[in-house]
């Protein structure tokens, strides 16, 4: 490989990064808008203020925390060139982003059940923020699973080896950022009841 090759895969990976940030910023601005509309809301006489946030939120938290984790260790293992390892690290994480997903419509559910809804005449704006903040971030989650297949398909087509992970990096750099974003959301609904 000679110089100029050298010099535009170290642009061209300094560009798709650049991207996928101008893309975190974006989501960023977009739950950043939400929750400034959640906090202004409080103040309205129909909101709220003993509605409590069902435990399985805190499981889904956990479960979220651990697949960043698992990804992290299967990024590590690759660099090791432990492949057998990074793949049950791997689908470690989508097992877990699968579970995550299945704890917030329990969560939905248990919220529901306890005589909360999210629209029509029975709802509340309290629940109606929280159903869309939920939910949003639930659809940047199922492009975050999507990310998490590819990356998956890629290993197994033994595409991430070390010096050349910006794939791998690029789509863990996404789901790590979810997996905030979850956070985030879970502290704040937690804190600004």
């Amino acid at each position: 490989m000679d110089l100029t090759e050298d010099s535009l895969e170290v642009k061209t990976a300094r560009s798709k990064k650049m991207m996928l940030w101008f893309g975190i910023i974006s989501m960023v601005m977009t739950f950043a808008g939400l929750t400034s509309a959640y906090v202004v809301s409080k103040n309205r006489p129909d909101w709220l203020n003993e509605f409590e946030l069902p435990q399985s939120f805190l499981w889904s938290t956990i479960v979220i925390l651990l697949s960043s984790g698992t990804l992290y260790l299967a990024k590590k293992s690759i660099l090791q060139n432990k492949r057998k390892n990074a793949s049950a690290l791997l689908l470690g994480t989508l097992i877990l982003a699968v579970l995550f997903v299945l704890f917030q419509f329990y969560s939905f559910s248990e919220i529901i059940a306890n005589g909360y809804y999210f629209t029509g005449s029975e709802s509340s704006i309290t629940t109606s923020f929280i159903y869309i903040l939920v939910v949003v971030h639930l659809i940047h989650l199922m492009a975050g699973i999507i990310v998490l297949l590819v990356l998956i398909y890629n290993h197994f087509k033994q595409r991430y080896q070390a010096g050349q992970m910006l794939g791998f990096e690029l789509g863990a750099t996404f789901w790590h950022f979810v997996d905030f974003l979850w956070l985030y959301l879970i502290l704040f609904l937690y804190f600004f009841r």
